[in-house]
C-alpha cells in the first residue's frame, strides 16, 4: 500500500512540476504582454496565469492527501515527525520547490512592471486633465505646477 501510493506521489509532483514550468513559461509570456501594446494579450495571459494556479492548487491538496497514506514526510503534509522522504520523492520535491521560487520572482516582476504602467498612466491623466504635477527645480527640489488641460470633453 506504501509503495504503490509513493508511486502515486511521484506521478503527482512529475504533474506539478509540469504545471508549474507552464506556469512559469506563462509569466515570462505576461511579462512581454505587459511591456508590449496589446491589452488583450495581458489579459490572456493572466487568465492563463489563473488558470494554473487553480490547477497547481488542486494538485497540491491531492498531494498532500496522498504524502499522507504514503508516509512521506513532505512539508505541509502533515505526516508525524520523524516520517522520512524517499530520495525519488524528495528530488522532486527540490525540483517543484525550485520551479515554484522561479515563478514567485517573475510574479513579483510582473506586479512592478504593472505598478509602474499604473504610475506612468496617472500621471499621463493628470497632463491630459490639466491636475497639478510633481516637477523638479534645478537645484532638486520638488514643487506642484499647476497645468492648463490639454482638451476638455
Amino acid at each position: 500500500m506504501k509503495e504503490d501510493a509513493r508511486h502515486r506521489l511521484e506521478d503527482l509532483l512529475d504533474r506539478e512540476i509540469e504545471v508549474a514550468r507552464t506556469l512559469a513559461a506563462t509569466l515570462d509570456a505576461e511579462r512581454a504582454a505587459l511591456t508590449g501594446a496589446s491589452p488583450q494579450a495581458v489579459e490572456q495571459q493572466a487568465a492563463e496565469k489563473t488558470r494554473l494556479l487553480a490547477d497547481i492548487e488542486k494538485l497540491e491538496d491531492e498531494r498532500r492527501a496522498v504524502s499522507v497514506a504514503a508516509e512521506q514526510g513532505l512539508p505541509g503534509a502533515r505526516v508525524p515527525r520523524g516520517t522520512s522522504i524517499a530520495a525519488t520523492v524528495a528530488e522532486r520535491w527540490r525540483t517543484l520547490m525550485e520551479v515554484i521560487a522561479g515563478c514567485r520572482t517573475a510574479n513579483e516582476v510582473n506586479g512592478y512592471i504593472i505598478n509602474l504602467r499604473q504610475g506612468q498612466i496617472s500621471q499621463l491623466l493628470g497632463i491630459v486633465r490639466g491636475t497639478s504635477t510633481l516637477t523638479y527645480t534645478p537645484q532638486g527640489k520638488t514643487f506642484a505646477k499647476a497645468l492648463r488641460a490639454l482638451a476638455k470633453a
